[in-house]
Order: structure tokens, then C-alpha cells, then sequence
């Protein structure tokens, strides 16, 4: 793959590129199936339209690389610093969706990811801070210990969702939706008691 600078509809399946550097290469519809790519750097690339099933991202580097209608599915996505991604400033669809995936200990710290999807996930100690996810589907993912401040989550799906910790005064959180029993969470700021 190193000696290509572009790649049109490929499949890799089982590729080991784990701790490769990839500087300024496009893959578009491309699809990732079993590959490890943990401790991988792009610099510079380019995903469109591709898809990552069951692969391994763990503490991939994504310096500069832009994503646009990128998906993941069960796949682990753990410690990643989304923040250091070149991301549009104006996105007519989510650029990345998540589904089934392990999202442990990454940031997505002051993004603008409006309508982006998180679904059936582990996103543990994850930063959402200052972010912007809008519209996003957080449908039946597991927050325990994520950040959110300063966060706007207007119209944002939670259902089924379980472990957040949502302080109703530092974010924006009208017309989101969340599940009756979970959101009694959102009541920890206000330091009631509920018998």
C-alpha cells in the first residue's frame, strides 16, 4: 500500500499495518475488514465513503486526515485524538459513524460533529467537551466517566443510553432524548435526593 497514493473501492482484509506511517494517501470507497491498524499514523489522507469492520485503530494517529461518510463497525477505536483531524466547516451529513464499537479514552474535544452516530458503543472516558453534537444518535452506548461541558447535545438521541453524567446547566440539552429511568442521571447536578 505504501508505493499507491490512492485507492478507489479496495478491500484490505487482515492487513497488519499496525505502527505503519501513511502520509497524503485517498482511499474512497474502500472497506477494512480484520485489519490491525493500532499505533498507525495518517498524515494527510484522505477516507471517503469507506467502512472499517472489526478492525483494530487503537492509538491510531489521525494528523490532518479528513473523513467524510467513514464508518465503523465493531471495531476498536481506543485512545484517539479525533481532535487532530481536519474536519469541514460545514458538513451536510455526519462525516463518521460508529456502531458497535469500543471508544474508550479518546477526544472529540470542541469538534463540530452535528447528527454523528454512536450507536450500541462503549464510549468510556471519552471527552466531549465544548463539542458540538447536535442531532447526534448516542442510541444504547455505555458514557460511564465521558466529559461533557459546554457541550450542546440539542435533539441529541440518548435512548437506551447508560452511564452519562450530563450536568443540565453547563450544556445544552433541549429536545434531547433520553430514557426515562436513565434520565434521573441528569438530576446529579441539582445534589437532590430522590427517595
Amino acid at each position: 500500500m505504501h508505493e499507491h497514493s490512492e485507492f478507489w473501492s479496495n478491500t484490505f482484509e487482515g492487513e497488519d499495518f499496525s505502527t505503519d506511517e501513511f502520509i497524503s494517501k485517498e482511499f474512497e470507497g474502500c472497506t477494512f475488514i480484520g485489519c490491525n491498524l493500532s499505533e498507525t499514523s495518517f498524515r494527510s489522507c484522505k477516507f471517503i465513503d469507506c467502512e472499517f469492520i472489526k478492525c483494530n485503530l487503537s492509538l491510531a494517529k489521525m494528523h490532518y486526515s479528513q473523513f467524510s461518510d467513514v464508518i465503523f463497525r465493531d471495531s476498536k477505536a481506543i485512545g484517539i485524538d479525533w481532535t487532530k483531524a481536519a474536519w469541514p466547516r460545514l458538513m451536510l451529513s455526519a462525516p463518521i459513524k460508529f456502531y458497535d464499537c469500543m471508544l474508550n479514552d479518546s477526544s472529540f474535544y470542541g469538534l463540530q460533529l452535528q447528527g454523528c452516530v454512536i450507536e450500541r458503543s462503549v464510549v468510556r472516558g471519552v471527552d466531549f467537551r465544548d463539542g458540538d453534537f447536535a442531532r447526534a444518535s448516542f442510541r444504547d452506548s455505555e458514557f460511564a466517566g465521558s466529559m461533557f461541558s459546554s457541550t450542546n447535545l440539542s435533539a441529541a438521541d440518548f435512548s437506551n443510553a447508560t452511564g452519562f453524567d450530563i450536568d443540565i446547566f453547563s450544556n445544552t440539552i433541549n429536545k434531547a432524548k433520553f430514557d426515562r429511568f436513565e434520565a434521573t442521571r441528569l438530576l446529579n447536578c441539582l445534589e437532590v435526593e430522590l427517595v
